[in-house]
């Protein structure tokens, strides 16, 4: 049987570093430093914030804290974050899953999932 995430709480401080270029990265440094993944559906949204500011060369070298402040910026995705651990449907999750080759398999998982 395999073990299920046990949610943690949203941090309420936040201290991100600065020099950070994408949206993504500031997610995958936040998944490191407070050692929780991210929602499936915060992922989702750092990668559409990043493919919004295009493929050009330069804009994807500029570092998001040009635009806004670090802070802002993870204190911006944890609200996104608690929104989306307390509203997500968990269907619709299983929705995008099954089309998502890299989560598939998990939806076979969570329908034969029973709590103990």
């Amino acid at each position: 049987m395999k073990k299920f995430l046990i949610p943690k709480p949203v941090p309420i401080s936040v201290s991100p570093e600065p020099s950070l270029v994408t949206w993504q990265r500031l997610g995958e440094s936040m998944r490191q430093k407070y050692e929780q993944p991210l929602h499936y559906l915060t992922q989702i949204l750092l990668k559409q914030w990043d493919e919004s500011r295009g493929n050009n060369e330069v804009m994807l070298r500029q570092p998001i804290g040009n635009v806004i402040d670090p802070s802002k910026a993870e204190a911006s995705v944890w609200v996104i974050e608690q929104f989306n651990r307390q509203f997500a449907s968990h269907h619709y999750i299983a929705k995008l899953w099954i089309s998502d080759p890299k989560y598939r398999y998990f939806v076979d998982d969570l329908q034969n999932y029973s709590p103990s």
